[in-house]
């Protein structure tokens, strides 16, 4: 059955059957339809026996491209970075067994991070089920602590609707991936279709969007008696496209405000009232405002292990804390609050800044003057500063420091690998819009660069796409370099190669007296000849001045995806450093201090 444009109903006109014309398909057609009906473009997958249907399927439509990776793990990191980048629903497509296996990471890395997709997995026959069958696995098992929910589908006529509300599901609340599992059976039965649901109703999930108007004004009246007041948000901000709200906020308000890891650009890094990234690698005013205000609100942030340190400690100044979050399992679940206010950010942000408005009650000024100035005081420490004028070795700070003074003014997305890079990334790169900045925070998953930039690149192919990345991470996935040319995503990888495992080595060095345990590179690729060897441009970068030639070089190669292997200071940390069970203010601030 030829699948065209033509036929395509869109999500807003389609009905759940009224007026539409019963047909029959089969459940792998039903499957693609529930896609377009979706507003689905791209699909990374890879094929196998069990959805061999769905891709006969996807022959024979013209309106969703599917890409081909070379690994199930980066089908649905690829799609993870879409989803990162656009707010859409990213979906990846495996085969049963060893391609849900594979696929493993990629959703408990989007899992960690709360973003949403709808993961395809294809199942032996419904009645193999069970009998370890060829290429089979306990896809729901295997998968539920990793999911926001996950269904096995057992009947054709069920498709549509399970389809609708995966992505209901997906995007909807504290969103998430969602799997559906789909035996080979299923996908070739037939079935009366009628058309795609306009909507979908389920009894047992019905997340709140509006925050309690009560607890809002509470909030407020808290805020605005502050005498140190401090906002702090994380990912949820960006996710719930709060961020213009955030700023109206706190320049409203002329309070100090600071991101998480997963929250940078949802204030703008160039504004002096942004403190820099908190937490383990965080900048010593960021750190210290946290641990000294007397008001603290937190949005879309989860007070997790790497950005209070030890709870006891975080415990010890007294503070009333306002916490917003859609998800109210986050509320009080590591510290508690004094005001839980669940709801949709954007919505409790807005509610929050109209009665502010109304409000007769200002902030404090000379509270809040006095406040400035003990947070410029610790701002003056430079907490950031490395060796510049270095002339011998290439300081990997410096990299990342000179690609963002060259884009910072660009139409530009970086993403990163896990380690020393990804630190050196959030805390050189001044990210002033969200969305911009692709990584992964809660799993922490080595090899997400390069899917993730391959994912945006298809998302945005007039935006410049950056993956800075270390030797290790790297290796992890580049078998993606493959897909990059295929598909014709042209990205600049930027590998900052110290010839270690940079993040392992620094805690050798810190916590293991200096037994580098397995965390030396000693039998690297020619990554300029591997680049060139999947069709791509290759450089190799060894003195500080050749740094800002090369990126210039890269730049201007606008169709190529360009590999440069700079060669940085082997010996270099990340500062400031809280060592694990320490305090967020007991910060080491470099070698001086080990």
């Amino acid at each position: 059955m030829e699948i065209s444009k033509a036929e395509i109903i869109s999500a807003a006109a389609a009905s759940s059957g009224a007026g539409n014309p019963t047909q029959e398909l089969m459940g792998a057609e039903v499957l693609i339809k529930a896609l377009q009906a979706e507003g689905v473009q791209y699909v990374w997958g890879y094929p196998g026996g069990a959805v061999l249907y769905i891709y006969d399927a996807f022959y024979k439509q013209d309106t969703i491209q599917h890409v081909l990776v070379r690994h199930e793990q980066a089908a649905v990191h690829a799609a993870d970075g879409y989803a990162r980048a656009t707010g859409e629903v990213g979906v990846a497509l495996v085969t049963s067994g060893p391609g849900l296996t594979n696929a493993v990471t990629g959703i408990a890395t989007a899992y960690m991070d709360s973003i949403p997709m709808v993961i395809i997995s294809g199942q032996v026959p419904t009645a193999a089920i069970g009998l370890d069958a060829f290429q089979e696995c306990d896809t729901v098992g295997i998968t539920r602590p990793i999911v926001k929910h996950n269904f096995l589908v057992k009947d054709p006529k069920d498709l549509a609707l399970t389809m609708k509300k995966a992505f209901h599901i997906a995007r909807s609340g504290r969103s998430g991936p969602v799997v559906v599992d789909v035996p080979k059976d299923v996908s070739f039965k037939k079935t009366p279709y009628a058309g795609y649901p306009d909507k979908v109703e389920m009894r047992s999930y019905n997340p709140v969007r509006k925050g309690h108007g009560g607890q809002i004004r509470k909030a407020l009246q808290l805020l605005l008696a502050a005498k140190r007041p401090y906002i702090y948000t994380g990912g949820g901000v960006l996710l719930g496209n709060a961020c213009n709200e955030l700023r109206t906020l706190v320049d409203m308000l002329g309070y100090p405000v600071t991101n998480t890891l997963m929250g940078l650009g949802a204030y703008p890094a160039s504004d002096r009232k942004f403190l820099g990234m908190l937490g383990m690698h965080g900048t010593i005013e960021a750190n210290n405002a946290m641990q000294n205000c007397d008001v603290l609100l937190a949005v879309g942030a989860r007070f997790d292990d790497r950005v209070i340190g030890n709870p006891k400690h975080f415990a010890q100044n007294e503070r009333k804390i306002i916490h917003v979050d859609i998800d109210p399992s986050s509320i009080s679940k590591r510290v508690k609050v004094d005001i839980p206010i669940v709801g949709d950010v954007k919505d409790v942000l807005t509610e929050l800044i109209s009665m502010s408005r109304e409000s007769a009650t200002k902030p404090d000024a000379g509270a809040l003057a006095d406040w400035w100035k003990t947070i410029e005081a610790w701002r003056s420490r430079d907490c950031l500063k490395y060796d510049r004028g270095n002339k011998d070795v290439i300081k990997p700070q410096y990299v990342v420091e000179t690609l963002w003074n060259m884009t910072k003014d660009s139409d530009v997305y970086i993403t990163s690998d896990v380690g020393q890079h990804q630190m050196w990334a959030a805390q050189y790169y001044r990210f002033d819009e969200p969305r911009r900045w692709i990584n992964s925070g809660g799993l922490g998953t080595m090899g997400v660069g390069i899917p993730y930039a391959m994912g945006i690149k298809l998302a945005k192919p007039d935006s410049e796409v950056f993956t800075i990345t270390g030797e290790g991470s790297v290796q992890m996935c580049i078998q993606e370099l493959s897909t990059c040319l295929q598909y014709n995503t042209p990205i600049k990888i930027c590998s900052l190669n110290n010839r270690y495992l940079g993040m392992v080595r620094q805690w050798q060095e810190i916590e293991y007296s200096g037994r580098y345990s397995h965390s030396y590179m000693d039998a690297l690729p020619n990554f300029v000849k591997l680049a060139e060897a999947y069709g791509h441009v290759g450089m190799l970068i060894e003195r500080p001045q050749d740094v800002e030639p090369a990126l210039r070089e890269a730049r201007k190669l606008k169709d190529r995806t360009v590999f440069m292997d700079f060669r940085t200071d082997p010996t270099e940390n990340v500062f400031p450093m809280v060592k694990a069970g320490m305090g967020i203010t007991e910060m080491l601030l470099g070698s001086e201090d080990l």
